[in-house]
């Protein structure tokens, strides 16, 4: 028996969601303050078809963008014109918008980086310590924005800070702080603040180091003045950084550790003598509690912190397009992570999805029997108070007739008598279709539900011709049509495009598609590098090349039909490169030039660069013409501006509408012709030297300046105030530097100095006239009333009376000093600029004869020295520590005695006693009584006074705010105590 089906209903094609997609969404942007025609660019492109329009909003509020002259899209890049800070910063959101439905972007601000200078630039206060005393130099950087970055100079730039286990430079604060002050830090510091975004880079008023004369800082233990917050929240991925650093005496070393005890891994990173801790890519497990610890031998102090994590949200599972049928049921889920956890919203098409119909709980949102309008572009929104993201799907509720195409009847089906036969009609419909079949003009009613008709027990009587039918409420199909056809276009070389080739078809004919080009049938595999033809028959071209221009045919053939359309590809690139380029004519400064054109590849040459090399210059550089502007008619033009005496190659390039070209050959190297220099030396200078010598310097004429052979340079010069010039001649072009000698120059006398160039063609322009100093002479004269008084067993301060005014400049004084004559290893100096008369020096031996000389000196050197004195450094103080200290708390009174420090012979005789550092008491006894306070602690020590100095501190005494009313004798240790060097300081000035 034959079974036969034939069926006539449309083919439908897959679905292809056309809303539009995000294909570049804005970014965060900081600016710099610049030019007022500075402009910004805040991007956004998607894609779809029809392509999409866009819309922005600034803070939430819809941008009129036809009534404002500053802001234009180009594409759907938002760009800003004569940028405003006031009116321009906050937070921008593009729309992306077609037929399909709308979606939002990402959220992007634009901000404005600036940093102004300080309010005031008057010198700062000075700042006095006592040598071993800790100290923080304050920066207080101006108003800005953007990321700053802190260094200091010290005394003059381009000293900088170097930071080490004894100096840090804090950059939160931007303040200096120095663990231990030492006589060479003393001078005059100066903040300098960068902004990291706009380069600009503002300094501070000096602020003045002092060292105190009223002795050494004892030893203390370490003060944490830099330290993290207590609670530090750091973002995943982000660079944490942690500051500490802590003053003292000794100069404390810093640790880290975690509390929990976990060691760091290896990407951790200690820096600036361990006072900067570095976690890079941050994680959930670098979270917890960090500690710093700063010791040295004095004790030890800490400080803790907890970082604590967060993350913005981050898609884990998101929603895709979905395409279903007219009275379906949606359900959509997303899901996202984050620290905190997200919150959850949705939108329709850029809009809050009301509900209703629509039923939303967390990330989940399902609507029941879809109509037409819940098509659109829907977004899932998560968001914490770190960020906000999107994510995007289109919806397609679909109505449409039925279709066989993608599950078709078979058009022949034999059974044998007696067997049971099994026909399908599973058409595409939306909403699905009713089925029913005929066998004939016969209406069967004996129907599985699914619409298949089963034949059991075949006979011959049941050979007919069946057919299914498959209706809904939107119709039925339609003959074989083209639906979508190729256009004639103009596209650029390099671009990809898509030529359309689609039908409408009956599902029980074969189809098959075929293109051709200028006559030749497209071989897809050999030419798959450019061409692809997908299922539905559309050809896409990619990276079209010039030799792609042309016909192209589509070719639709079916078993009954064959069908065909075409269009006209015109291919448009940049022109060729010109040819025969030639240097018809060439001067000292010009050369014309010929060439031929190339070809044009479609679209006429509006016009020529000319460009240029020399062996001096780097790669090939565009130059001046006549005329200013080469048009694409023109073969000829004149080159402008060249320098003399150089060997030059020219190229041209040709540009159209789509761009500039590929170059021409280079011509042969020419040189121009040579002429007088035209360029004279420049940073002509000079000075110093020895007796009865002028020097004269200046900046070389680079080679390419020279203008021809025989290339040297002429001296000029003549005392200042008179008319006539002394010359001199150097024809060695690699000399920068002439030494002028004559007994008869007075020293340190003005002259007139000018220097000029020459070559074989002449001699060219001088430079403009600067005046130079002749070589001075030392100072003649020696100071006079040179005395000296011990301060200290180390320090010895030096005074003498200002020279009077000599013929020589003074810079400054120079004290020279030394243990005996025999000895010159023992020699020692000391420099002082400007008109000071008193210096101390340092760092003398104890109980030792010091011989001193003072001269005065500059630029030649040192003049005479005065007849030397000479002085005794005190005895050191005594090297032992007060004994059998007793302290008695009854209440708030703490009672001490101990033991007298009796010097010995060799050592300074002992004046009173110091009790410190908590309180500090000067007292002549061996005995004090000290009203303490129940809420502090304290740290007592004992040291013994002389005019050498301090002497050795006792062990100390530790009383803790628990322990007031104890009883107690001896170095009792009962807590820890921390205290500042900044107080100490203060109450140490304010006894003294």
């Amino acid at each position: 028996a034959t079974l036969l089906s034939p069926l006539s209903l449309a083919c439908t094609e897959d679905v292809i969601f056309q809303g539009p997609r995000w294909r570049t969404e804005p970014s965060d942007l900081i600016l710099p303050i610049s030019s007022p025609d500075q402009q910004a660019t805040i991007t956004c492109e998607a894609e779809g078809s029809p392509p999409p329009q866009y819309r922005w909003s600034l803070n939430g509020t819809l941008i009129d963008l036809g009534n404002d002259y500053r802001r234009h899209m180009s594409g759907g890049s938002l760009i800003i014109s004569n940028l405003d800070k006031d009116q321009d910063t906050g937070v921008y959101q593009c729309t992306a918008f077609n037929t399909w439905g709308s979606i939002l972007s990402r959220r992007a601000s634009l901000q404005f980086a600036y940093l102004d200078n300080f309010k005031t630039q008057t010198v700062r206060s000075a700042v006095n310590v006592r040598e071993g005393q800790g100290v923080v130099l304050l920066c207080g950087p101006p108003a800005h924005s953007g990321e700053l970055a802190f260094a200091w100079i010290f005394n003059e730039y381009p000293y900088f800070v170097q930071q080490d286990s004894r100096r840090f430079i804090s950059q939160e604060t931007g303040s200096l702080y120095i663990a231990k002050v030492e006589p060479s830090d003393v001078g005059n510091y100066t903040c300098v603040v960068n902004n990291t975004v706009t380069r600009e880079k503002v300094l501070s008023s000096p602020t003045p180091l002092v060292l105190r004369s009223d002795g050494v800082m004892g030893e203390y233990e370490p003060k944490i003045e830099v330290h993290f917050p207590d609670s530090v929240p750091a973002a995943k991925e982000s660079v944490v950084k942690l500051e500490c650093f802590a003053l003292g005496n000794p100069v404390p070393e810093i640790s880290w550790r975690r509390t929990s005890g976990v060691p760091f891994p290896s990407k951790v990173k200690m820096k600036n003598a361990n006072a900067v801790l570095e976690i890079p890519n941050f994680q959930q497990e670098d979270a917890g509690a960090y500690e710093c610890m700063a010791e040295n031998r004095r004790g030890k102090n800490a400080v803790r912190g907890r970082i604590s994590f967060h993350a913005k949200p981050h898609w884990l599972q998101t929603m895709t397009d979905t395409a279903l049928s007219i009275e379906e049921n949606l359900f959509w889920e997303c899901k996202a992570n984050g620290k905190p956890k997200p919150s959850y919203s949705w939108l329709k098409n850029g809009e809050p999805v009301a509900e209703g119909r629509v039923q939303i709980e967390n990330g989940a949102l399902s609507i029941a029997a879809l109509n037409l309008s819940d098509s659109g572009m829907y977004q899932c929104v998560a968001e914490n108070k770190h960020g906000i993201i999107y994510s995007s799907a289109q919806l397609m509720v679909l109505a449409s007739p039925p279709s066989f195409s993608k599950s078709p009847l078979r058009a022949l089906v034999k059974a044998r008598s007696g067997s049971e036969v099994t026909l399908e009609c599973k058409p595409q419909a939306s909403p699905p279709a009713i089925s029913l079949w005929k066998k004939g003009n016969e209406i069967l009613i004996t129907l599985l539900p699914n619409g298949t008709l089963k034949i059991a027990n075949v006979t011959r009587r049941d050979a007919a011709s069946y057919t299914c039918i498959a209706k809904n409420q939107f119709g039925t199909a339609k003959p074989t049509r083209i639906t979508m056809r190729p256009t004639n276009m103009e596209i650029i070389v390099g671009e990809s495009i898509v030529l359309p080739c689609q039908i409408a078809c009956d599902p029980a004919l074969d189809v098959s598609f075929s293109w051709a080009f200028n006559g030749q049938l497209i071989d897809f595999q050999r030419d798959s590098d450019h061409f692809e033809r997908s299922i539905s028959g559309d050809l896409m071209i990619r990276n079209i090349q010039l030799n792609h221009g042309g016909k192209y045919v589509c070719v639709i053939d079916t078993d009954v039909e064959s069908l065909s359309t075409s269009a006209i590809l015109v291919v448009k690139g940049p022109p060729g490169p010109p040819d025969k380029v030639s240097v018809e004519e060439i001067t000292d400064s010009t050369a014309q030039l010929s060439w031929t054109p190339g070809r044009d590849n479609g679209s006429p040459i509006t016009g020529y660069i000319i460009q240029a090399r020399t062996p001096f210059t780097v790669g090939w550089q565009a130059v001046d013409t006549v005329p200013e502007v080469v048009n694409g008619n023109m073969l000829t033009a004149t080159v402008v501006g060249l320098n003399a005496w150089v060997e030059y190659e020219f190229r041209v390039v040709a540009r159209n509408i789509v761009g500039l070209g590929e170059p021409s050959p280079a011509s042969a190297k020419t040189r121009t012709e040579d002429a007088i220099p035209d360029t004279a030396p420049t940073d002509v200078g000079g000075g110093g030297g020895t007796k009865s010598e002028l020097v004269i310097t200046w900046e070389p004429v680079p080679e390419e300046l020279q203008n021809g052979e025989g290339f040297g340079y002429i001296i000029a010069f003549r005392p200042v105030g008179t008319v006539t010039w002394t010359r001199a001649v150097i024809s060695n072009i690699g000399v920068a530097r002439y030494v002028f000698r004559n007994d008869t120059i007075p020293p340190f006398s003005p002259f007139d100095v000018k220097v000029g160039a020459y070559n074989n063609r002449g001699e060219g322009p001088f430079s403009s006239i600067a005046t130079v100093y002749s070589a001075e002479e030392v100072p003649s004269v020696a100071p006079k009333r040179v005395r000296a008084r011990s301060v200290s067993a180390a320090q010895i301060e030096v005074i003498w009376e200002a020279l009077p005014a000599i013929p020589e400049r003074v810079l400054g004084y120079e004290v020279v000093y030394w243990e005996d004559d025999t000895k010159p290893d023992t020699v020692g100096k000391v420099r002082i600029s400007g008109n000071y008369t008193l210096v101390n020096i340092t760092g003398l031996k104890a109980n030792t004869v010091y011989y001193l000389s003072v001269a005065a000196f500059n630029t030649a050197g040192p003049g005479p020295q005065s007849a030397p004195i000479n002085t005794t450094t005190k005895k050191p103080p005594p090297d032992r520590a007060p004994l059998n200290i007793q302290w008695t708390m009854i209440g708030s009174t703490l009672t001490l005695h101990w033991d007298p420090v009796v010097a010995m012979e060799t050592e300074s005789k002992v004046t009173g006693y110091l009790v410190g550092p908590s309180l500090l008491i000067l007292t002549n006894k061996t005995t004090v009584a000290l009203s303490l306070s129940a809420n502090d602690n304290y740290l007592i020590q004992i040291k013994a006074m002389s005019e050498g100095g301090e002497g050795v501190g006792s062990e100390p005494i530790h009383i803790h705010k628990l322990s007031m009313g104890a009883r107690g004798s001896g170095a009792s240790c009962l807590s820890p105590l921390y205290l500042s060097a900044a107080l100490i300081s203060a109450l140490l000035c304010s006894i003294w």
